[in-house]
């Protein structure tokens, strides 16, 4: 839609240059303060806003951060958005939202649909297919940030901003290994994914360190109803488990379908405990024990890392938002 009060209006009504109503609007100090005063009460009384795209095509700039992740249907991409997307506010910045959809194709597409929207800088949880981040890389050689969150790569030449997902994962087995559980299901993510290697490592080793008689069965569902089919198949068995360790929320999801549908109690037939963003755990009596992953705190930390970025500091850095029990009742 053309805007109608445009600098020339404001200059033919008040009888003065383009240049002079330009000044006053960005209180240049040659402009004097009557001037300054009656362009900016005509300005607000015909609602002028400044051409932002002009603006930024003329400086090669752009106030258009963007958020690409592999679904926005996550709760933890969810929170991790709306603390972005408070703070981009604040600074008057706004944000461009798109999916992968676990495509790594879809995710050059959507980058390239960035670039040509001129962000000024992005952040990217990778897909389960990405096996390169040239594409990435070759963003950052244009001097436009990338900051990988949550699923980041293996290279270390780029900024990170990640959970404390080794952390996180000896946590949750330290609170299995007290309370002396001995069959442990533990349900993980996609093996491609280094944040599935990071917690399946160090969950094993606590286990090994402190717990050495324990068995320990590791899977690794792509999505909610391989959890489910997994559980299922686990409590098949003669030696069912009896605790339950799921490394995210769709991943307790399927496993306490699993365990409703087959009307066992928690904890007393089995116990479960979950890496979450707190939400989902809520939804369940007893709530649900887990290791708290803020996608908000995340979120906060990453935008502030952004933004050091885009004013100048450059050098490649890797930050952590640490992890904590939340106590439920469901260990």
């Amino acid at each position: 839609m053309q805007q109608n009060s445009t600098l020339k209006k404001l200059s033919e009504i008040l009888h003065i240059s383009v240049s002079t109503v330009s000044r006053a609007l960005k209180n240049h100090p040659d402009i004097s303060e009557e001037t300054k005063k009656k362009v900016k009460e005509l300005a607000a009384a015909l609602e002028y806003e400044p051409n932002s795209y002009a603006i930024h095509l003329r400086n090669n700039t752009s106030n258009i951060l963007g958020i690409l992740v592999p679904s926005v249907d996550n709760f933890f991409y969810d929170s991790f958005i709306a603390a972005v997307e408070q703070e981009a506010r604040q600074m008057q910045y706004s944000v461009l939202i798109m999916q992968s959809g676990e495509s790594m194709e879809a995710e050059m597409a959507n980058l390239k649909v960035m670039k040509n929207n001129r962000i000024a800088g992005v952040f990217v949880s990778l897909t389960t297919e990405t096996d390169s981040i040239a594409h990435f890389l070759k963003l950052q050689d244009q001097n436009i940030p990338v900051l990988f969150f949550d699923r980041v790569p293996n290279y270390e030449s780029c900024n990170k901003i990640c959970l404390a997902d080794r952390p996180a994962a000896r946590i949750a087995a330290e609170a299995i290994i007290s309370k002396q559980k001995k069959n442990v299901l533990a349900l993980f993510g996609h093996p491609n994914l280094t944040i599935s290697q990071k917690r399946h490592s160090s969950f094993s080793e606590t286990f090994k360190s402190l717990s050495p008689d324990a068995k320990l069965t590791n899977d690794f569902p792509l999505d909610m109803h391989d959890a489910k089919r997994m559980t299922n198949e686990a409590l098949d068995k003669p030696d069912r488990p009896d605790a339950v360790f799921c490394m995210g929320d769709l991943i307790l999801i399927g496993a306490m379908q699993a365990i409703h549908e087959r009307g066992l109690r928690v904890p007393e037939d089995i116990a479960i405990i979950s890496i979450s963003n707190g939400f989902i755990p809520t939804l369940y009596n007893p709530r649900i024990t887990y290791v708290e992953t803020s996608g908000y705190k995340l979120g906060k930390l990453a935008f502030k890392r952004m933004m050091s970025c885009l004013s100048g500091n450059t050098f490649l850095q890797e930050l952590t938002v640490d992890s904590m029990l939340v106590e439920g009742g469901s260990l």
